[in-house]
């Protein structure tokens, strides 16, 4: 190889190693959090088409004390399937926290249904790590309670009525700030 083939392959070498630097400089700066769509409203919201009973499902609280759906009728149940590990879950449980603030005072009780593996443990520690404080611990690790819903993937939040009926899901991950959340879910109420 010549002195100007030598030049121009190390040229081309640097550049190749420049680009990549630079690509992974974009990445690094602008990574996947403002590439990520922003969270859904709730029209993806499908109410239940007969409004039959919840399925009478079991978990354990941050106590580590059996519970069931039937220790929440009289209020309005919102139960969020979701997991530690799980990207969109993790991004909207804070709208999920905020809501239940909100809407603690009316007679509503969101219970973010962990389905880690790592238990009470894992979610107290994931709740003191990223704020969360209106929300209780609630955790099945059995992972009998998404079969008996028959939840297709995480994160999902079903809207159960006063009386233990099933109102309706919204599948995916979804902004629960918004006045439209409150509406839908006080709805449930009446």
């Amino acid at each position: 190889m010549n002195r100007n083939a030598r030049i121009l392959f190390a040229s081309l070498i640097a550049a190749i190693v420049v680009a990549g630097l630079a690509a992974i400089y974009i990445l690094w700066e602008h990574g996947p959090d403002e590439q990520e769509e922003t969270l859904a409203g709730m029209e993806k919201f499908t109410a239940s088409a007969d409004e039959a009973l919840a399925p009478e499902i079991k978990f354990e609280d941050g106590e580590r004390h059996k519970r069931t759906l039937a220790d929440f009728r009289g209020g309005v149940v919102v139960v969020n399937f979701w997991a530690t590990w799980c990207t969109p879950c993790v991004r909207e449980l804070p709208s999920l926290d905020r809501l239940q603030g909100r809407l603690k005072d009316k007679g509503v009780t969101i219970i973010a249904l962990s389905l880690d593996r790592g238990g009470v443990d894992a979610v107290k520690r994931f709740y003191d790590e990223n704020g969360i404080r209106n929300l209780g611990v609630y955790v099945d690790t059995t992972m009998g309670t998404q079969q008996a819903f028959d939840i297709p993937g995480l994160p999902t939040t079903v809207l159960i009525d006063a009386k233990g009926r099933d109102r309706g899901r919204l599948i995916g991950p979804a902004d629960w700030g918004g006045e439209d959340a409150a509406e839908l879910i006080l709805s449930a109420s009446k």
